[in-house]
């Protein structure tokens, strides 16, 4: 008996989705809201409604912020789809009518769930509320940036890659280093030699190459890839002239840059590209005088003949300021 009571429910509820699936016999276009609408005639004569509000959906009542949970809805439905007495006891699923809507019918399985969710939905947005006034977020809250690794780092900076080496005893009087490093690279970009300088030197080398010569040479070449490095520590006299004092090279505080290799592998240099013109003369233009109040000494091309084909940048300090020339 009850079996056939199955049957037959299974049965009504298809037939009324058949039923429902039949065209309707008039236009299911709702009829206007009175006083909403105004009515447009179209080129074929025909009349239209057309809104004169927009079509933005009102705020929901505040009845129905207070609507009844979906439990309530759903005890109220189920028995006129399934009576109660045809659900078997024993072995229920853990939400029989949702199962049993879902197996007789798709249609009827999709009325529920928007039932479901007409119930569920918010009364207002879920937009956060705008933090109050005073608000402070927490330090521990706050990502640091990620910091270069300190492995295989020097003079106590990340970004200066290179090893600690031995002091360096000056043959003559004035020569030497105490403390030097030999670097391989600053702030990742490599030197075609591994200068042997002092940490001042290699902090201010870090500096230009990061503020100066990067934003210097920005895309051009996919970037910079290589500071190409002449020479460094030697003690001699400047300019290898006799008699003259003893170069800041002698000291570790100075290094000479013939100029810079692009990620493409193409070559800029101060012999060839400082009078050329375009973008590769600023390029090397620009790198001179960024170094100017970073090192205390910048001499190029224009400064003397000692220096038509090189940049040559110290450290040394001078009471009257930077000498860039």
């Amino acid at each position: 008996m009850r079996l056939g009571q199955v049957i037959g429910a299974v049965v009504t509820l298809m037939l009324g989705g058949a039923a429902l699936a039949e065209a309707p016999m008039t236009s299911p276009r709702p009829a206007p809201r009175p006083g909403a609408v105004v009515v447009a005639s179209s080129s074929a004569g025909a009349s239209r409604w057309a809104p004169i509000m927009s079509l933005r959906p009102m705020p929901r009542p505040s009845v129905l912020a207070a609507a009844a949970p979906v439990a309530p809805v759903r005890a109220a439905i189920a028995p006129a789809l399934v009576p109660a007495a045809l659900v078997p006891t024993a072995s229920v699923p853990r939400d029989p009518i949702n199962a049993l809507i879902q197996a007789l019918s798709p249609a009827v399985a999709t009325t529920a769930v928007l039932i479901d969710a007409t119930v569920l939905a918010v009364a207002r947005s879920l937009r956060p509320e705008p933090r109050p006034a005073g608000f402070v977020v927490p330090a521990a809250a706050v990502a640091a940036p990620r910091a270069a690794s300190a492995r295989g780092s020097v003079c106590g900076v990340p970004e200066i890659k290179g090893e600690a080496i031995a002091d360096i005893p000056g043959r003559i009087a004035g020569c030497g280093v105490d403390n030097p490093v030999r670097v391989t690279s600053v702030s990742g970009v490599a030197l075609a030699q591994s200068p042997t300088i002092d940490c001042t030197t290699a902090k201010a080398l870090n500096t230009w190459v990061r503020e100066g010569v990067i934003p210097a040479v920005g895309r051009t070449g996919g970037g910079v890839a290589r500071i190409n490095v002449i020479a460094h520590y030697s003690c001699r006299s400047r300019n290898n002239q006799p008699g003259a004092k003893i170069s800041e090279h002698g000291k570790g505080h100075a290094i000479d840059i013939a100029g810079i290799t692009l990620a493409n592998g193409k070559t800029l240099t101060v012999l060839d590209n400082w009078r050329g013109g375009g973008a590769q003369a600023r390029i090397i233009q620009a790198m001179h005088r960024t170094a100017c109040g970073t090192f205390g000494t910048v001499l190029g091309p224009n400064s003397d003949r000692f220096h038509v084909d090189h940049l040559h940048v110290d450290t040394a300090r001078y009471r009257g300021g930077a000498y860039c020339r």
